[in-house]
This record gives C-alpha cells, sequence and structure tokens, in this order.
C-alpha cells in the first residue's frame, strides 16, 4: 500500500504525539518542561511575547490562554491552516509532515537553536551518582553497556542545577533521562553509530538501544550500525544513512505513531523489516525487558515462598 498517497487516516492524525508533530513543523517548548508532562510555546495560532500555548502531553491535548481554545492535533490543523477536514488530511504526506510550514514557525525554529532549548549543559563525567545507576537497574540495563555510550550530565534550567544520564547526538545536544525527567538539549538531532556495517538497526530512544545491546545483540549474527531517532518525528532525516545499508531493522514503538512509520517504511523499500513483533505484547523493547524480568522474579518468589 502507498501511504505517501493514501496519507493518514483522522485517528492516525489525532494520535500523533503534539510535541513532536509540533517539532516538525518548526515550533518548540519556550522553556523546557519540568516534569515531561507539561510543555508551553509561543502560540503558534497568533502572535505573542509570553508562552501561553501548553500541551499536555500525557493527555495528547493543548490549549491556548491567550484565546481561550484547545482540543487535539485536528483541531489544531485545522486553525492552524484554516482549511476544512478534507483539506487537513491532504496537507498530511508520506512523512507525517504539513506542507509549506508558516513563516512563523520557521522563525520559531531558528530562534530555537540559538536560545539552546533553555538548557545550559555545565560538564559531564562517567556515571557515576547512585541515583543513575538505580535508574538503570529499574530500566534492566547493565551499567557496564550504558557506560559505552552514556555520560553523567550536569546541567542548569534558570539557575537550577541538574544531573541525568546523557545521551548525545550527531549534533552535540542530548538526550537527557533521569527517574523523573525526560528532556533534551539543543540542537536536537539524531544518532548515528557507524560500524561498517551492512545492516543497520533503528530505534526511537537510547534506553531500547541499551536494550538491544544488552539483550539481542549477541543472539543476531553479524555487525551493525545503529540509528537512533531520538524523536520518531526525524524518521526522514535519517533515512539517507538507514538506505546506505542493505538491511535496515526497525525497532520502533508499539502505539500509533511508531507503528504509523513503520508501515511507512515497508513502502518504501523491501530492506525496511519490522522487529517488533519481537514485543509485540509491550510498547517498547526496553518495556519488554522491565516486565519480562519482573515476571520472572515474581515467579520464582512464589515458588520459593
Amino acid at each position: 500500500m502507498d501511504t505517501t498517497k493514501q496519507g493518514l487516516t483522522l485517528d492516525e492524525i489525532r494520535a500523533l504525539d503534539m510535541v513532536d508533530y509540533l517539532a516538525t513543523i518548526g515550533f518548540e517548548p519556550a522553556k523546557p518542561s519540568r516534569n515531561g508532562v507539561d510543555y508551553y510555546y509561543l502560540s503558534p495560532l497568533r502572535n505573542e511575547d509570553d508562552a501561553s500555548f501548553h500541551v499536555n502531553r500525557t493527555k495528547n491535548k493543548w490549549f491556548d490562554h491567550g484565546d481561550g481554545k484547545g482540543g487535539n492535533l485536528i483541531d489544531f490543523g485545522l486553525l492552524y491552516f484554516k482549511c476544512s477536514i478534507g483539506e487537513l488530511k491532504g496537507k498530511f504526506n508520506g512523512d507525517f509532515s504539513i506542507q509549506q510550514p508558516s513563516e512563523q514557525s520557521l522563525i520559531s525554529s531558528a530562534n530555537f537553536g540559538e536560545a539552546n532549548n533553555g538548557i545550559i549543559i555545565k560538564g559531564d563525567r562517567p556515571l557515576w551518582s547512585y541515583a543513575l545507576k538505580n535508574y538503570l537497574h529499574e530500566r534492566m540495563i547493565p551499567v557496564s553497556v550504558a557506560e559505552l555510550f552514556c555520560r553523567e550530565v550536569s546541567y542548569e534550567i534558570e539557575g537550577r542545577s541538574y544531573y541525568a544520564i546523557g545521551f548525545k547526538n550527531n549534533a552535540g545536544g542530548y538526550e537527557l533521562r533521569n527517574k523523573i525527567v525526560k528532556q533534551s538539549s539543543a540542537p536536537k538531532d539524531i544518532t548515528t553509530i557507524n560500524n561498517g556495517a551492512e545492516k543497520v538497526q533503528v530505534f526511537e530512544g537510547f534506553l531500547d538501544f541499551l536494550t538491544y545491546k544488552a539483550t539481542i545483540q549477541n543472539k543476531l549474527a553479524g555487525n551493525s550500525d545503529f540509528v537512533i531517532l531520538n524523536s520518531a518525528a526525524f524518521f526522514q532525516r535519517a533515512r539517507p544513512f538507514m538506505e546506505q545499508h542493505e538491511a535496515i531493522g526497525l525497532w520502533l514503538d508499539n502505539d500509533t505513531t511508531g507503528n504509523a512509520y513503520t508501515k511507512y517504511a515497508l513502502s518504501l523499500s523491501e530492506r525496511y523489516r519490522d522487529e517488533s513483533s519481537f514485543y509485540s505484547k509491550y510498547k517498547d523493547l526496553n518495556d519488554w525487558l522491565t516486565k519480562k524480568e519482573l515476571s520472572t522474579k515474581k515467579q520464582l518468589k512464589q515458588k520459593i515462598s
């Protein structure tokens, strides 16, 4: 099926992650989210100086406090493009980008790069803090594996100091994770690891990549290169690197966005292979690992007792 011609259904459009989607059309939060749920933007729908456009990532809903309007991604698209439902569906193409981003969105994207997203990286060192190592333990990822690819990053937001596991991207920015936060420093980009292999494995996030390295890689024959998208929205950006390879393994999330990108990729070339059946009952590869291990421990405990 040619998804580049068919586009997305209304349900698929509605389910796309709003934070990721806004990034694809050039809008980034005015400040980093403190809790990974609430994001505030300069409104894409009007001119303003104070960020009053709120996205709740858990509910995947937005509300513009400046004009009292809100809703889901479809409601946003209808207002942003001033079009009908039929026209809105036509604006979504195979790479899930809205056609013809506005001049305002391009300006917002440029300013975001200069502002560094409000996160100031102060330094990095090998993973050391107990809290971060314990977080890896909860995610069932050996510290010895994480140490090969991650650093302990200290950073500031509005003068306050924080630290997190940092995973570096190709542009020098970091994906930042600890038990509480999930955020990124600018510039945001994909991460590629080139081992000169004929095949490449593709992941949305670095925790899934680390899970693969810790549990699956040794079971598969041959060497691999890797792409960590750091956001499904960067799939198109990664295509030139991915398509240098003879085989492309897709380990994307089992959600509407991940499944839609997998479906789209499979329509592009037979080199793309869907590997999500490995964790078909789980949200992603790391979710599979953590819940599998917890289930094993529970069964063992029941046998002992």
